[in-house]
């Protein structure tokens, strides 16, 4: 059995350690195989996200091993692809359980290979890791986190030298290299002490100042200074740079969520840490309404993601979505770039193909170009790197409530994104409106475009293969009308074409190749269904729109929307 000849290896292994012997050498003996089975019927592999897997023993998990033959194949190929230069890395860290022993393992590993290390001292956010790398001018850069994933899962995230999350073809060249390590035995993790170097304070103060740089309306927050925020990091990287990102901006009334502050790979006060979920803001917003605040902002454990409340026009707290925030965010972006006289033809924004296209409208208005891209904020980071030069990127994002506002560094930045989400309702209240009614005043402009996304979980390998069937199905069998209207187009990333259903005519698209379908129709609504790559889900994104011909009528139409998402997730059989 071929599982079994895999977990042989690592008890043969000279250096896999006794305690982790004795547990697959326990799976072994197990009457049960099912356990044995999900620890290593497979290798963890870079998807969108970079290696991420549930903690535990064998090739199938988060351990030292595997994070240990990751590294030692990045760093081959690191030496490999800048043979004869100095090559250093930059190293960061979530509070997740293990995440500081894996980001320790990972340092030995890339300095036992002759590779100097700037390893973070403490606990930083991701984004601060792509600034560090570009600051600090490293080859390539390495966070151990699993972003907002449940308390079980790690993971590992590869950087190339711009800053950005490793995209073909260096992500295949590094499993390529990996591939080549027949054992544990060939990872190299004696550590060379004299090539790490602890770094802190001195990058936080550097990229702090960055992000204040991208101030666009210091009046209004001086106006404002006293605008009530509640901040929470749900026990993650978020509280150690948020606050003090804040105070730089001049914001002078920060509240934290106390029992949110320290950080905890446990995350006890939540059940999954993440602000895309109502569940992990309650606390937040319980705060909120006892001292009356204007805005309610929580970031994931690594702080690549925000989560935000504000207060609508009955005066109760309403969570908005990652389509809604990153249209605000993008249409502030580029009013006030455009009132500064700084749109000359050459600024664009990029979103990705699952996000909202309010945000394309919203762009057109103000003269900036629009870029599409797959979903995974590396692409985002690959638009800005092939354009380096020729064009000015103002900001993006994507609809899992992860933004980036200017180019100094190459990830969904929510230290940046906080404190222009901050600016941005100081701004909104310096005006006399409310960030609430100002969603609902472009909406009335450019339409109300309502997006939803529903997730169906199927672990394991029999769970994999089930999502398999699915997407199989629907591009065999892919439905003639949702939502009362009928599909007109079908396209087919994974093939790279798409299709006239009504005159079977096909034509190709210009997009890298990804397993991602998406139907729309005559009617302008967008379905799209795409395995996550960092997940064992299934997705659906929704988007439905129509124009606000009265705002008197704006909650009506909004529930008229929701219903017509219902019908559609209910054709679908979701």
């Amino acid at each position: 059995m071929e599982i079994v000849e895999k977990a042989q290896k690592w008890l043969s292994s000279q250096k896999v350690d006794q305690e982790t012997k004795d547990a697959i050498q326990k799976m072994i003996d197990s009457s049960d195989q099912s356990e044995l089975t999900e620890c290593f019927y497979k290798d963890l592999e870079f998807g969108t996200g970079g290696l991420r897997g549930i903690m535990g023993y064998g090739s199938n998990r988060m351990n030292k091993y595997t994070v240990g033959m990751a590294t030692q194949g990045l760093a081959n190929y690191l030496n490999i692809n800048f043979a004869g230069e100095e090559i250093s890395v930059a190293i960061a860290h979530d509070s997740r359980n293990n995440s500081r022993f894996f980001a320790e393992t990972t340092a030995a590993v890339f300095s036992a290979n002759g590779i100097k290390v700037y390893l973070f001292e403490d606990l930083r956010p991701t984004p601060e890791l792509s600034f560090a790398i570009r600051h600090l001018g490293c080859k390539s850069g390495v966070v151990l986190t699993a972003s907002h994933n449940p308390k079980e899962y790690n993971g590992y995230k590869a950087y190339w030298d711009d800053g950005a999350q490793i995209v073909p073809p260096h992500d295949k060249n590094v499993i390529t290299e990996v591939g080549k390590i027949l054992s544990i035995d060939d990872v190299k993790f004696d550590a060379d002490e004299t090539l790490i170097q602890p770094i802190g304070k001195e990058i936080d103060e550097v990229y702090l100042d960055m992000i204040k740089s991208l101030s666009l309306s210091p009046d209004a927050i001086e106006k404002e200074k006293d605008l009530k925020i509640v901040f929470s990091g749900i026990h993650g990287t978020g509280s150690t740079l948020v606050p003090p990102v804040l105070k730089k901006f001049g914001f002078e009334n920060v509240s934290q969520v106390e029992e949110q502050v320290e950080p905890d790979g446990n995350f006890p006060t939540v059940v999954y840490p993440n602000p895309e979920e109502a569940e992990a803001l309650s606390l937040a917003l319980k705060k909120a309404e006892v001292i009356d605040a204007d805005l309610v902002m929580a970031t994931d454990p690594d702080s690549d993601r925000v989560g935000i409340a504000v207060k609508n026009d009955k005066g109760a707290f309403q969570l908005l979505n990652g389509n809604q925030t990153g249209s605000l965010l993008l249409y502030y972006l580029l009013r006030k770039w455009k009132e500064n006289g700084k749109i000359t033809g050459k600024e664009y924004v990029v979103k990705t193909i699952v996000t909202t296209d309010l945000i394309e409208k919203i762009a057109e208005k103000y003269e900036a170009k629009l870029y599409n891209t797959l979903t995974g904020f590396k692409f985002i980071a690959e638009v800005i790197r092939d354009l380096e030069g020729k064009e000015q990127f103002i900001g993006g994002g994507e609809e899992s409530y992860g933004y980036l506002i200017g180019d100094a560094v190459r990830d969904k930045d929510a230290i940046a994104s906080c404190a222009m989400i901050a600016e941005m309702a100081a701004w909104a209240k310096s005006e006399g409106t409310s960030l609430y009614d100002l969603l609902k005043n472009i909406h009335s402009e450019f339409g109300l475009f309502q997006e939803s996304l529903k997730s169906l979980t199927k672990k394991g390998k029999s769970g994999a293969e089930e999502i398999n069937e699915m997407m199989v199905k629907f591009r065999q069998d892919p439905p003639k009308s949702l939502g009362g209207s009928n599909v007109k187009t079908l396209i087919d990333y994974k093939t790279g074409e798409q299709k006239d259903l009504g005159s079977g005519v096909s034509s190709k698209i210009n997009f890298p190749s990804s397993n991602v379908l998406q139907f729309i129709t005559e009617d302008g609504s967008k379905i799209s269904v795409r395995p996550s790559g960092t997940e064992p889900k299934i997705k659906f994104y929704f988007s439905v729109n129509t124009k606000v011909e009265d705002l008197s009528k704006y909650d009506q139409t909004v529930s008229d929307l929701k219903n017509k998402t219902d019908k559609i997730m209910e054709e679908l059989g979701l």
